[in-house]
């Protein structure tokens, strides 16, 4: 077993260790974080600005939550919003047309849908009906007959009644009417039981 030194020599190595560990610390900051000037609000709000731009578009009512939820002061997060759509880095209404575009044919949303989301991000009604407007009924229809196809495997086994049932039920959580969604599905169920009636 090795007995610890005690000597002087040995004090005075542990001491000037301890002075060279206290030294170093104060001198450089700590691994992984810089200890510069503090950043200015605007500075950090812009960069929390094109952080979330980075990705994909925003709606100005997602950043204005995101700057708040980082404790940016109102009057320097509405100054760069206004500045951000002045520069076209922020377009409600761009944001909206690309929105309802990829939603309605990715996930096959109806008008309704849609525009709940688009309440949803803060886009105004006026901007949102703009990009609604662009949405083709008969797109609507045929995004609404892909998803029964899409679903009619998982319902095979049950009786029609409960099969009608699950597809509309589907479709209308997806903001089809009702009208629209008792059609398509008594057409897609009529040509899944006859194949010849296609």
């Amino acid at each position: 077993m090795a007995s610890k030194q005690t000597g002087p020599l040995s004090r005075a190595i542990a001491a000037r260790e301890a002075a060279r560990g206290r030294s170093s610390r104060s001198a450089e900051p700590p691994e992984g974080r810089d200890l510069g000037p503090d950043a200015d609000p605007e500075s950090v709000a812009r960069k929390i600005l094109l952080d979330q731009l980075t990705g994909r578009a925003r709606s100005r009512a997602d950043l204005a939550k995101k700057l708040a939820q980082k404790n940016v002061p109102d009057e320097i997060a509405v100054r760069l919003l206004d500045r951000f759509e002045q520069v076209g880095l922020v377009d409600d209404a761009a944001f909206s047309r690309e929105w309802v575009a990829q939603r309605q044919s990715g996930k096959g949303l109806a008008k309704r849908a849609l525009a709940q989301e688009l309440r949803r991000k803060g886009i105004a009604d006026d901007t949102a009906r703009a990009a609604l407007d662009d949405v083709d009924p008969d797109d609507e229809v045929e995004a609404a007959r892909m998803l029964v196809r899409r679903k009619l495997r998982s319902v095979q086994g049950l009786d029609r009644d409960k099969a009608v049932r699950r597809l509309v039920g589907m479709l209308a959580r997806k903001g089809h009417s009702s009208s629209v969604a008792f059609r398509i599905v008594k057409e897609e169920l009529d040509v899944e039981l006859d194949p010849d009636l296609d």
